[in-house]
Order: structure tokens, then sequence, then C-alpha cells
């Protein structure tokens, strides 16, 4: 969808000025990374209100403005079952597994990527787990950064009318240029510049369109007489060659399997080096009430945008995710329109930068610093992890360039396949002091294989097929998985997790401000290393 002349110039000067800001904040940050925590988690010094928007930020991406405004436009509120889901995943990740991630984290040797803090929890000289879960994070982090680049890429062709390729070169350039410089810090901050635009956007659409149809109730009115079913929460809207028909029973299906994209946050590394990098558990309950506050403030926005592209717009959409585009680029003032526009970008860019630096530091630190350069210098360690950025986009780049759109129905098992893997994994680290090795690698990796083998075993089932989001079957395969090897195969780590020790004062008494490592007594063994040092 193009922009009217008038526009062009407005959208021009505003992407500008939005970009000049991203690779300032990566200069601004760059005499800050000179070690490689630094570049990696920010030295843990977040504060509240970034690590909320950082982590929010990042989860959205471009499908807070395109997919779900879409979904709305085509299928009605029986598509905001997803939403709902994603609420409350939200808050049980910031309510269960922040506070004890971001202490167990340092207390595992001061690990900066999730697959460091495994191998130091479970003990794992062989360095097995670390090189399993390190592969998974690079794989499916780096498919993400290439579904970022070509949303962001195909966005900016359409919008300035200079073809794919440009759009992609650009969009990658600016993001590398601020990552590299600035690492973790660089890429949070900018967040929460950007988490306010894309709230702001998405409370400031509605808004007019409201105001522009008359208020609330000619907004119903044209919806009931165009599509009445679109606002039922229990049933699912048809939309074909322009026209919304009746909609039909959604199904218990189907709801669970949107409500099951909420357990997805449990696994996914992008938000939680948000968890890892806040500077106390002291902040974490004021992270999680603006955390979430933000989240239902956004999607209720997205949700009213669907609707209000059902009653406003004149020419039924061919493709329901450009709802928003085409609310936007109606509006008479340009420059209001420039801005909703550039919050779609930083949508997309602050996912793909995030996964962009996941992908970066656990190559860095889990694959050259674990197994080529064990004795590397901090100064080495932040040039090789700047190095892997540079690599990653590229690799990133290609696959983005060589699949254009066809990369993006990959997310969602790339979103499925970190939620099984990691999820299940991760709380019962958390949680169960005397899992074993053994159950964490079979859950990861249990996980990990239903999702990739799910859509092909689920039609075999013949009358017994589900229907279901490979999530659910992932998740519950993980998780026996996980328990049954951690009841019986191997040994529980020597080193134990004590807690939980509750916060005095004001904060929240629930959050798990501090915990202690202890050791058992034992002989010098095969796991003489995770001794206290």
């Amino acid at each position: 969808m193009e922009l009217k002349l008038t526009q062009i110039v407005p959208v021009m000067l505003i992407f500008g000025i939005f970009t000049l800001a991203l690779i300032t904040s990566g200069i601004a940050f760059y005499e800050e990374t000179r070690t490689f925590a630094a570049f990696a988690l920010g030295d843990r010094r977040l504060n509240a209100f970034t690590a909320a928007l950082s982590a929010e930020a990042s989860d959205m991406s471009g499908w807070l403005f395109l997919g779900l405004p879409g979904a709305v436009y085509a299928e009605g509120v029986g598509a905001t079952w997803i939403a709902v889901g994603l609420v409350i995943g939200t808050y049980l990740n910031w309510r269960f597994v922040a506070p004890r991630l971001r202490t167990y984290t340092q207390l595992a040797n001061n690990s900066v990527t999730l697959s460091a803090y495994l191998e130091e929890r479970f003990e794992d000289d062989s360095r097995v787990l670390r090189t399993v879960s390190a592969t998974v994070t690079i794989v499916f982090s780096t498919i993400y950064v290439a579904s970022g680049l070509a949303a962001g890429g195909m966005l900016v062709g359409q919008l300035f009318s200079t073809g794919f390729t440009f759009g992609l070169t650009v969009f990658a350039a600016v993001m590398v240029t601020y990552s590299v410089l600035g690492g973790f810090r660089a890429v949070s901050t900018s967040h929460s510049v950007q988490g306010t635009l894309m709230v702001l956007a998405a409370f400031a659409l509605p808004v007019i369109g409201i105001w522009q149809l008359g208020g609330l109730g000619p907004l119903l009115n044209a919806l009931t007489s165009k599509a009445p079913s679109v606002l039922d929460m229990s049933a699912r809207t048809s939309f074909a060659d322009g026209q919304w028909g009746a909609g039909k029973p959604l199904g218990a299906v189907a709801a669970i399997s949107m409500l099951a994209w909420g357990l997805g946050y449990f696994g996914q590394p992008h938000i939680l080096a948000r968890f890892m990098g806040i500077s106390s558990t002291h902040d974490i309950p004021a992270a999680r009430r603006t955390g979430v506050s933000w989240l239902i403030v956004a999607l209720t926005g997205a949700v009213l945008i669907g609707l209000i592209g059902i009653a406003q717009l004149q020419q039924p959409l061919g493709k329901p995710e450009l709802v928003y585009i085409a609310l936007s680029t109606q509006l008479s003032n340009p420059w209001i329109t420039s801005v909703l526009l550039v919050a779609v970008l930083a949508a997309i860019k602050s996912t793909a930068d995030s996964q962009l630096l996941v992908s970066a530091t656990s190559l860095a630190d889990d694959f050259v610093r674990a197994f080529l350069y064990r004795r590397a210098s901090d100064t080495a360690l932040v040039w090789i992890a700047r190095g892997s950025v540079i690599g990653v986009a590229l690799v990133a780049y290609a696959i983005a360039l060589s699949s254009g759109d066809a990369v993006l129905d990959i997310v969602a098992y790339a979103w499925a396949g970190f939620g099984s893997a990691f999820g299940p994994v991760l709380l019962l680290s958390l949680y169960w002091p005397r899992m074993t090795k053994a159950g964490a690698l079979a859950g990861m990796v249990a996980g990990a294989l239903t999702v990739a083998l799910w859509k092909h075993v689920d039609p075999l089932l013949g009358p017994l097929r589900t229907g279901l989001y490979a999530m659910v079957p992932g998740v519950l395969a993980a998780t026996a998985t996980a328990l049954l090897f951690g009841s019986f195969v191997g040994h529980p780590p020597l080193r134990t997790w004590a807690g939980p020790q509750p916060t005095g004062g004001r904060a929240d008494k629930s959050i798990f401000a501090t915990a202690t490592a202890r050791w058992l007594p034992r002989a010098e063994g095969a796991h003489g290393k995770h001794r206290k040092r």
C-alpha cells in the first residue's frame, strides 16, 4: 500500500528522526560495553520501566499492528482468545520466573545466556546440555531475525516504493549499527522509546477512529449491520471475497490453541534476558505491573483497530493484515500518519534486534568461548560478540532475501519450539532442586521434536486427530519427559539452591529477593569444577 504524495515527506522525516535516535543510542552506550557482561546483559542494570517496556516491546513485534488487527478484521473478536492467553502468560512469567531467574543466573557463575545457566545448574561437565540448548537458541533466533528483516523490508519497500531489497538493506543496516555499538543497553533503552511509541499508536488510532465514526454507538451499529457475528467471542466469522459471513462456533480446541500461545513465554530467550538484566528483584513487582498494563492497553487497541476497520473502510481489504496501515493512511493529517506508520517499524525492529542480540551472544559465549577460545579476555569477547552480531545478521539477511515472506510462516513454529523446548525445563530448574541433567536434556529434546513433528503426526491419528496448536502437545511432552527422566535417570546436582527468602519493606512479599547456593560435602570427581570458588 503506497503513500499519498503529501504523506511521503512527513513519513521520511519521522523515519529519519527515528533512525537517527536508534543509532545515537548505540553511540551513547558504546563506552559502557567494555566487558562481555555489559554487552550481553548491560551489567544487569536495567531499571523497572526499561525492563518492562523492553520485554513487552520485544515480545509483540509487528504482530501487534498487523497480525492481531488483521485476525480481528477477518474473524471477529473470536480471534482475541490469543490476546487473553498472552496477558495471562505475561503475568505468570513476571510473577514466577523473573525473580528466581534473575537471582539464579547470577549465582550460576554470573551466566549471561540460558545455555550457560542450564550447564551450571545441572553441573554438566560434558557440555552436551549447553551445546543442544545453544543450537536451538541460535537456529530459532536467527529465523526470527530473518522474519523481522523480511517484514521490515517489505514495509519500508511498500511505503517508499523502493522495492523489497532496498528496504531490507536499510532496515538491516540500521538495526545492526546500534546493536553492534551499544549492545544490550542500547537495544533495551531504545525499546523503552519504541514501546512508548507503540502503545501510544495502539491507543491513538482507535480513539481517532471512534471519534470519526461518532462514538461507540455508531461503531457497534456499523458492526452489527455488516457482520453481527464479529462481536461473538465464541464464534469465528468467515471472510471471503470482501464479504463477512455467518460465524461458526469456535470450539474448545481452537480456543485452547489460541490460549496456549501464553505458554510460550516461559521459554523465550529474548524475553527472559530482560529478567536476567533487571537491576534487582526488588524492581520486579513494579516492572510486572508496568509490563502487564502496557500489554493490556496495546492489545485492546489492536482489537479495536480491527473492528474499526470493518466499520469504517469503504472497500473491504484483500489482505486483512493491512487494516492498521489502511486506517492510518486515510487520515487527513500526514504527520499523525507518519508517527503511526513508524510505530509499526518500531514494533518489528524491537523484536528483531532482541533476537539478533540473543543469537549473537549465545554464539559468542556458548560456542566460541566455551569450545574455541576459553581464555579469551573480556575485551576479546566483546569484539567476538560484535562480530557475531554482524555474522548472524548476514545469515538472517540472506534467508530473508532468498525466501521473502515465506520465512514469516515459520515464526509460529519458532515460538512453539522455544516455549516447548525451554519453558518446562526452565520452570523445573527453578522450582525442583533435585531435577537431573538427564531430565533437562530429555525434556528439551522431547519438546523441540514434538513441535517439529506435530503437523505430521496429528493427521495420522485419524478420528483422534486434535487440530491443536503444536505448543500444547510440545509442552505436555517436554514436562512429562523431564519429570520422568529427572526422577529416575542420573543423580541430582550436588549444588542445591536454597530459598525462597521474601523481601522486606514495601516490596512484594512473594518475590524471592535472595537465594543462596549450597554445596553438599563430597569427594573430588567429575563435577569438581562446580565446587564453591
